[in-house]
């Protein structure tokens, strides 16, 4: 009795999460993955219906018009690289700045870490939408920091900050440094500080045991949080919208103006389901390197 009663409660705390991503993520992605092969309509709803009835017998149509659509028309194709390219910088200026950062928490004081750990976390108690805004005062041709150069006489004119890819990878690290330094930070705290001073012992330079031990204990952590700031970055909204250049639109923002602008449904249904695949493969990269790493320390 009591075995069963613990493999009920086993099956009820497994069961929960999975319900949750069935009911929030798997039906979600079927209606939308549904739409996808669908076609565009002047109608409530915007899309023709796969099922039909003719003579009283049902009838499926799948249209792959969407999808075409999306390989004939540059827009998309350019809005997909220029997404992956901005995710991929932002991704690699966010650990550089970042695992610095979390060596020097990892390796402080247990008095002064969670002060540390604490500036990391503050900007979140602040609103996003709120943040971003703020760097339009900040980067706008009369903002602070071009007041502020002006001032020290470093320049003579304003410098067109806003409105650039620079402003977007400003925004971008800025709103997701912290979710490189989190995961970087547990991996890092969690090393045998012992295997420094041996090879210290043994006569190698600091430089040396860092590239030797400590990074490539560290690669898990560098890789969650990649995919942390990778994954989102790739469709991010409002940053691009608010801060990034109006000639260059990253998918986010033209997976928004297919279903609200041009109301066209199936399209932006197929443009949603590509990216979604196009995250999965690193994805299912990093739990293939995961499971190897726990398979080599057991």
């Amino acid at each position: 009795m009591p075995l069963l009663s613990q493999s009920s409660g086993r099956r009820l705390v497994a069961g929960i999460p999975l319900l949750w991503l069935l009911l929030l993520f798997l039906v979600p992605f079927l209606i939308v993955f549904r739409i996808s092969f669908s076609e565009v309509r002047l109608a409530i709803p915007p899309y023709t219906p796969l099922l039909s009835w003719h003579h009283g017998t049902p009838s499926l149509e799948l249209h792959a018009s969407a999808y075409a659509f999306l390989f004939t028309d540059p827009l998309y194709l350019s809005s997909y690289l220029y997404s992956l390219k901005v995710a991929a910088v932002s991704t690699l200026c966010c650990l550089a700045l970042g695992y610095p950062m979390a060596y020097a928490i990892a390796r402080s004081g247990a008095a002064t870490r969670p002060v540390l750990l604490m500036l990391i976390v503050l900007p979140f108690w602040t609103s996003f939408l709120l943040r971003v805004y703020s760097w339009i005062g900040l980067l706008k041709n009369n903002g602070v920091i071009n007041n502020v150069l002006l001032y020290l006489g470093v320049i003579h004119q304003p410098l067109a900050l806003l409105q650039t890819d620079f402003a977007v990878y400003v925004g971008i690290v800025y709103s997701y440094l912290p979710f490189m330094i989190l995961p970087l930070y547990t991996n890092l705290e969690k090393h045998d500080l012992t295997l420094l001073e041996a090879a210290a012992d043994l006569g190698a330079r600091p430089l040396r045991a860092f590239l030797a031990i400590t990074l490539p204990q560290s690669l898990p952590g560098i890789l969650a949080g990649s995919l942390l700031v990778f994954i989102p970055a790739v469709g991010e909204y409002v940053i691009p919208t608010l801060l990034g250049r109006t000639d260059q639109l990253m998918i986010g923002r033209v997976l928004s103006d297919e279903f609200f602008e041009n109301r066209d449904w199936p399209v932006a249904s197929a443009v949603a389901i590509l990216v979604l695949l196009l995250l999965v493969v690193p994805i299912i990269l990093f739990q293939r390197i995961e499971r190897r790493e726990l398979e080599a320390h057991t």
